[in-house]
């Protein structure tokens, strides 16, 4: 399959070490052969850090946003690192650019793209503007809730949703730079109209990875 992975920042850069990176490299080294690998990484509390910073100095959300893309592709390229001569060297800037990376038969890895555009939504993108079989989306929960699961002990796990009834979930969220807890509405919008399948998998073991494409874990978006 062609498999587009995105992988939230809070996850691979939650520690602040290599070991995040070294495993889930582990692991798309060992898919590599079988599927083509797309990666798309967050920038975690890093990239949060400097939007703040950013903000306090009235830089505006474009700019923030800027600020925050830059972080992703710092993690991307140690991701990268990680991978060695499995990944493509450079980290893609856009869309097309990915597309370019990926006739060397590597895994790419990229980061943000530009304002506006969550990690979720540049993986969506990614994954219509390459024609992905599959969408995996790494989180830092067990799928979508009805309610904050570190919150609320009795929140309920979706083990199936409807993009439909995703956008209503998200319908109320904020769209400030940093603030993309989960998904954003752009990211849903895209996985509906591409028709592609998407799971949301609890990324903290990345051995998930694996899982979900062996087991029923996690939340499968439906796109209708």
């Amino acid at each position: 399959m062609k498999i587009v992975i995105t992988i939230g920042g809070s996850i691979i850069i939650k520690e602040y070490d290599h070991q995040k990176f070294k495993a889930y490299a582990e692991i798309l080294d060992s898919l590599k052969d079988q599927h083509e690998i797309f990666v798309v990484v967050g920038g975690g509390q890093p990239a949060r850090d400097y939007i703040n910073i950013a903000r306090d100095l009235h830089g505006g959300e474009a700019n923030c946003d800027d600020i925050g893309i830059d972080v992703t592709r710092l993690n991307a390229k140690l991701l990268i690192m990680a991978l060695g001569d499995n990944a493509y060297p450079c980290v893609p800037e856009n869309f097309h650019h990915a597309l370019e990376y990926s006739t060397s038969d590597r895994i790419v890895v990229m980061g943000g793209t530009e304002p506006a555009h969550s990690t979720d939504a540049v993986g969506a993108i990614l994954a219509e503007f390459v024609k992905a079989d599959l969408i995996i989306n790494l989180t830092s929960v067990d799928g979508l809730y009805d309610k904050d699961p570190n919150k609320y002990p009795d929140a309920k796990l979706y083990t199936e949703v409807t993009a439909s009834k995703m956008m209503e979930f998200l319908s109320d969220k904020e769209v400030k730079a940093g603030t993309y807890e989960f998904f954003d509405m752009t990211a849903i919008q895209m996985i509906k109209r591409s028709g592609i399948k998407t799971i949301i998998a609890n990324g903290n073991y990345p051995e998930n990875l694996l899982n979900v494409l062996n087991d029923k874990i996690g939340t499968t978006i439906i796109p209708e």
